[in-house]
């Protein structure tokens, strides 16, 4: 070896130890950031859901599908307000009865299709409907039907609601929450919309019965 190239390996010795000893800390970095995920992953399946999801889907499913038979009953009985307004509600909570049943599969739990399935909460949940108050509206057209379907709708999304927020106060699931949210922002607006139509007179002639 001549002086020159002895020179340039005492040169390059001290960088090839300062790379091996950068190297060798960002792979014992590494290795510790992979040893916090089976953690992490762990922490978040036991989050993914709880009791209160469940209780929120399972109670949701029926409340919404008893808010579609009302509002179906509107497509030939209803004035055209509300008819629009009932055909928006369908639009809307069918896919949600979907969705919900959905995360209830994924979860593992037991799926819903109606009060049949959860015969345990009979008509307890907040704002659902006797079966003679749908017998009632059944039986009516026309501006009566307009008054009885706003004010039974009205306290109906009430309960959806407050079972909503139930959710956004205990459950974890973020899907759950997303949709608990959105069911709070379009139902409390569409309280605000059928209020207005009972204020103003427009549904006013009717029998005045409502599902409070």
């Amino acid at each position: 070896m001549t002086m020159t190239t002895r020179v340039r390996a005492s040169l390059l010795a001290p960088a090839a130890v300062a790379a091996a000893l950068l190297l060798s800390a960002c792979t014992t970095g590494q290795e510790t950031d992979a040893a916090a995920v089976p953690q992490t992953s762990e922490q978040a399946t036991e989050a993914e859901f709880n009791s209160a999801d469940v209780m929120f889907a399972q109670m949701m499913i029926p409340h919404h599908r008893q808010a579609v038979e009302m509002a179906r009953l509107a497509e030939d009985r209803a004035g055209a307000d509300v008819k629009e307004l009932a055909a928006r509600i369908e639009a809307a909570q069918d896919p949600e009865i979907e969705q919900m049943n959905a995360l209830l599969e994924s979860w593992g739990q037991q799926s819903v299709n109606g009060m049949d399935d959860m015969p345990h909460m009979d008509h307890g949940m907040p704002g659902m409907m006797t079966d003679e108050q749908m017998a009632e509206l059944e039986n009516l057209e026309g501006d009566a039907f307009d008054t009885m379907f706003l004010e039974m709708m009205v306290a109906h999304h009430e309960g959806a609601v407050e079972m909503a927020e139930q959710e956004l106060a205990d459950g974890v699931n973020p899907e759950a929450r997303q949709l608990a949210q959105a069911i709070t922002d379009a139902q409390e607006a569409e309280i605000e919309q059928m209020n207005a139509l009972l204020g103003d007179g427009s549904a006013r002639s009717g029998t005045g019965h409502g599902g409070h």
